[in-house]
């Protein structure tokens, strides 16, 4: 059996992971298919939130800044998802339910406290791909892939099951 930093790693890992491909994979298709925004400019819209305006004129740099910038947070939710999932059993013992209600608690966070506060300065604006990829996309995409991982490597998980 896995020691507990062990499973603390893999499922924040895992689940930082999986949570991290899939939301940028959907604001890739969404933002793409529906408004044709390309990658880079969605990347660059991430690195925003540190660079300001400017990251648009920065390319290349501010989209690998973007890039990274989305994985930070996509592991900073699967660490925080571990951490409480620890004292709350109920995110362990019904992952799916939770990771939904947890999808929306991280979109909320991130669209009406992280983002206002950021170098943008901005709220939501409620277009189709912003519904998509935000309480559509982050109930389905972000906190079930975490709380799954979660769940996986959680030792009450597997005492549950022997």
């Amino acid at each position: 059996m896995p020691s507990t930093s062990s499973s603390a790693t893999r499922a924040i890992l895992f689940g930082g992971l999986a949570c991290g491909i899939l939301d940028i994979s959907q604001a890739f298709l969404a933002w793409g298919l529906l408004m044709n925004v390309p990658p880079i400019r969605i990347l660059q819209s991430v690195a925003s939130g540190l660079l300001g305006r400017a990251s648009v004129q920065l390319g290349w740099k501010s989209a690998v800044l973007g890039l990274f910038l989305h994985f930070v947070i996509a592991f900073g939710a699967a660490t925080v998802y571990w951490i409480a999932s620890r004292r709350i059993h109920f995110m362990i013992d019904h992952a799916l339910l939770a990771g939904v209600l947890y999808g929306e608690c991280v979109y909320l966070f991130m669209n009406f406290v992280v983002v206002p506060l950021s170098a943008i300065h901005r709220f939501p604006n409620f277009t189709l791909p912003h519904i998509l990829t935000g309480p559509i996309g982050h109930a389905i995409l972000v906190g079930p892939p975490i709380a799954f991982f979660a769940r996986k490597y959680s030792s009450r998980a597997r005492a549950a099951a022997a």
